[in-house]
């Protein structure tokens, strides 16, 4: 158990995050900070004092902890809606950031659009680390992801160790789980690792698949395959298109707990994740998923997998689409 964990950002994973970190015991106190719901200027003066009072990271603290007797917690909550409740933090949690969705007209945001907005959002954020608990291990879940572990670094520079996406855990545990449903097994059975960029261009390993320890091709056919790869690369839309509003919550959360948990057991455990290479897999200074040791130091190693040359060929298309991304970083950074 730590001292204190810290989550950023209230929204629906946020709200999965601190549940279970109570649930597992896994800090004496957790801090929550969220600055919503915003006190619009054009409302009604009486509108505007209601909302003042209202915090979405005190109310859903306040629901977590009324349920605490019955789950047997007794970590202390500390919502606010401000940053310095972090203060002190040995891990935090940022999911922090504006979702992706449609505009009154049916329209949605570019690409450029979001990013720009999110940077601005995670600037604040990286500032409120840097003050509050610039030791911390940081899991960040915010998306772009790849973009906004780029910006945290450069904002932050802390060591690489320290900075770590949550991306690969996710994206894998769907490729499990479709492989096990396809193949009609337990998703215990089943192994698998995504590597590259959390978007279109991820890079699901058919080699590094393996049912029980055997090839996921002895029971798997090869249009089955790729099928379910394609499937992989586009799950989360596919959650958003089933929803019809925000963005996958449930499994994001559990992803990031896999991997805090790794660091608070010192558990040594091999995970995907995006992480800051600097020589491996010919990539230097870009944060790219990869699998990698979590322990208590954070990353202790970044493993370089034997890839197939049609893998290695889908994984650098992954990194350019990465560096593209980085690059619109740089320069709203530099403006």
């Amino acid at each position: 158990m730590l001292s204190k964990i810290g989550v950023i950002g209230g929204g629906m994973i946020g709200g999965v995050l601190v549940q279970e970190i109570v649930r597992r015991n896994l800090a004496k106190v957790v801090a929550l900070t969220d600055p919503a719901p915003f006190v619009n200027p054009d409302d009604p003066p009486e509108k505007q004092e209601a909302t003042k009072k209202q915090s979405v990271a005190k109310g859903k603290a306040l629901d977590i902890a009324e349920g605490t007797p019955l789950i047997n917690g007794d970590s202390i909550l500390m919502p606010s809606r401000d940053y310095d409740v972090l203060d002190g933090c040995e891990i935090v949690i940022n999911t922090a950031g504006v979702p992706r969705k449609a505009r009154p007209d049916g329209t949605f945001p570019s690409r450029e659009e979001l990013l720009s907005i999110n940077l601005k959002v995670t600037s604040q954020v990286a500032d409120a680390i840097g003050k509050y608990c610039p030791e911390a291990t940081i899991i960040s879940i915010a998306n772009p992801l790849d973009a906004i572990v780029y910006t945290l670094f450069e904002k932050l520079k802390p060591k690489k160790n320290r900075l770590i996406g949550m991306a690969g855990v996710l994206d894998s545990a769907r490729y499990r789980y479709f492989v096990a449903k396809e193949a009609g097994v337990s998703v215990e059975n089943v192994e698998a690792l995504v590597l590259g960029g959390h978007g279109d261009t991820m890079v699901p390993v058919r080699s590094c698949c393996r049912i029980a320890g055997m090839p996921v091709t002895d029971f798997i056919a090869e249009d089955k395959l790729e099928a379910i790869e394609s499937r992989t690369r586009k799950a989360g839309g596919e959650v958003v298109g089933l929803l019809g509003f925000g963005s996958a919550f449930v499994s994001p959360a559990l992803s990031a707990l896999e991997m805090a948990e790794a660091i608070i057991y010192d558990k040594k455990k091999i995970v995907a994740a995006c992480a800051l290479l600097e020589g491996e897999y010919g990539v230097d200074g870009l944060f790219v998923g990869v699998p990698l040791v979590l322990g208590a130091g954070g990353i202790e190693k970044i493993i370089e997998v034997n890839l197939t040359d049609n893998e290695k060929s889908l994984l650098m298309k992954s990194v350019d689409a990465v560096k593209e991304t980085c690059g619109m970083v740089d320069k709203m950074l530099s403006q």
